[in-house]
């Protein structure tokens, strides 16, 4: 095995000399001091409890300062970047359990890593509760672990107390843990190589056609000796003109489609922020334009990558669906009014400051209360409002101002929520302000939600994402075959139903 977390140096032998760093006089295999590091713990650690809204919302205090406490004391006596964050911010931000509150590494360490292929576990995984299938091998001689064949175990490991340590460095909000199948099924080799490092050898048990349990050994996929990636550079296309490729962004954020053999139209947002607020306002309201003229009578309404982002984006999606007023939230505060003393580690924390002396008023609760989500009632749209039959299609990355949409219309006679959990907390979450806390020695960051939302009419506080009406779990066929399950399930019951 070589050393768990030496990856960077690791990476660095094997890549070579010749491939320049862009920042020039960054080292990415720096041992930082105990000394240093526990003073960046320190400091993370006191923003947290002064400034955290919910630090103890689903971990009592005793056991957040046990946390705080035994991560501490296993800093080491020197820890590169990546290893202090993988092996002490990692877990500590799992215990939160607060889905807004993740670590990054540094904006030094993003840029240097961008432009690199790594050594790594050569399997893609699609994580299903225990079963685990191959989507894809890096190794692609490899003759015997294919597309579709099932895993049970890696490195002597079987399923499930494996999926159960990668849990272990994965955010979540509450116990709501069905974003984090979906996380480490889009990149399994990454979270196996941070987690467990790097082996030369790895040995997978696995299920062959014939149903027995097998196992063979498989080297790491190690780019330099993949002579087939070198060779892709020389056969990229001329580069797009940027006008698709702004298209094609556009489209992979928020697209409308409308299928004629069954009179529904398809909106898939995955995101509430990005292409501008400005361009995606106007997106929804030409698509409910758009139904509207082509007498569209169902409506499949796709958010399974939709992460959140602006909630006044969900609530004006929410107004074209919704036939009732409601608002964002029951309950909206913050610890405290600004971010000081801590103000100069915060990503715009002097804007943030005084943005906040406008928009927070302390009550006799003692808690900063961002009032207007609190009073603030929205009214369903007169003009285009959909009235006919609605599936949402939800799953763990649903997450955020998308948990705020879906709680919004769950229960409405017309709409059904469609697919798995959310990962996002149906109770209520952190968020509406989430600055990056920069920590001082190792330049990581470490997101701090500073507001606890309790959404509007909410449930008992039970830990868990918003729930479908209608589940539909992913399968190994559909997996095997790259079925979109869920859309054609819906698709299923829109054209029964006529």
């Amino acid at each position: 095995m070589i050393k768990k977390f030496l990856l960077p140096l690791f990476a660095l032998l094997v890549i070579g000399a010749g491939c320049a760093v862009s920042n020039k006089n960054y080292m990415p295999n720096k041992k930082y001091s105990r000394q240093e590091l526990q003073a960046d713990y320190s400091l993370l650690r006191n923003i947290l409890e002064k400034k955290h809204p919910a630090l103890y919302w689903y971990t009592p205090k005793d056991s957040m300062n046990f946390y705080f406490d035994s991560l501490y004391n296993a800093i080491a006596d020197s820890m590169t970047e990546l290893q202090f964050g993988w092996q002490v911010l990692a877990p500590l931000t799992h215990n939160i359990r607060c889905g807004h509150t993740s670590f990054n590494m540094s904006k030094h360490w993003n840029k240097y890593i961008s432009d690199k292929i790594t050594p790594s576990f050569p399997l893609f995984l699609k994580v299903m509760g225990d079963t685990m299938v191959v989507t894809g091998n890096l190794n692609r001689k490899d003759s015997i672990i294919k597309k579709g064949t099932l895993i049970n175990s890696i490195n002597g490991i079987r399923n499930h107390e494996l999926i159960q340590q990668l849990f272990q460095y994965l955010p979540l909000d509450g116990y709501a843990d069905n974003v984090n199948y979906i996380r480490i099924s889009s990149n399994f080799p990454y979270y196996h190589r941070n987690i467990f490092g790097i082996y030369k050898n790895y040995r997978v048990g696995y299920t062959d056609s014939t149903g027995a349990e097998k196992t063979t050994l498989l080297p790491m996929f190690n780019p330099v000796i993949d002579s087939s990636f070198k060779r892709k550079k020389h056969l990229l296309e001329p580069r797009p003109p940027r006008r698709l490729l702004n298209k094609e962004r556009r489209e992979s954020y928020r697209s409308l489609s409308i299928d004629s053999s069954i009179n529904t139209a398809i909106i898939t947002l995955n995101t509430f922020s990005n292409g501008g607020g400005r361009r995606l306002r106007s997106f929804i309201k030409q698509s409910f334009k758009t139904i509207r003229q082509q007498q569209v009578k169902s409506l499949v309404v796709d958010l399974r990558g939709n992460g959140g982002g602006d909630v006044n984006m969900s609530a004006l999606l929410t107004k074209y669906l919704r036939n009732t007023p409601f608002k964002i939230a029951d309950t909206s505060y913050a610890k405290a009014k600004s971010f000081g003393p801590y103000t100069k580690y915060i990503s715009q924390g002097w804007l943030s400051n005084i943005g906040l002396l406008f928009v927070t008023k302390k009550k006799k609760d003692g808690y900063f209360h961002f009032g207007y989500w609190e009073r603030h009632w929205y009214h369903p749209k007169k003009n285009n409002h959909f009235d006919g039959k609605i599936y949402v299609l939800i799953n763990g990355p649903s997450f955020s101002a998308t948990t705020i949409f879906c709680n919004a219309v769950k229960g409405q006679k017309n709409i059904t929520l469609a697919g798995e959990e959310t990962g996002g907390g149906w109770y209520g979450n952190s968020g509406l302000l989430i600055p990056d806390i920069t920590l001082t020695n190792t330049r990581l960051r470490v997101r701090l939600p500073f507001f606890k939302i309790v959404q509007f009419n909410h449930i008992t506080k039970t830990g868990r994402g918003v729930s479908p009406d209608l589940f539909i779990p992913p399968t190994v066929e559909g997996v095997r075959n790259a079925i979109d399950r869920k859309m054609e399930i819906v698709k299923g019951l829109i054209k029964a139903s006529q």
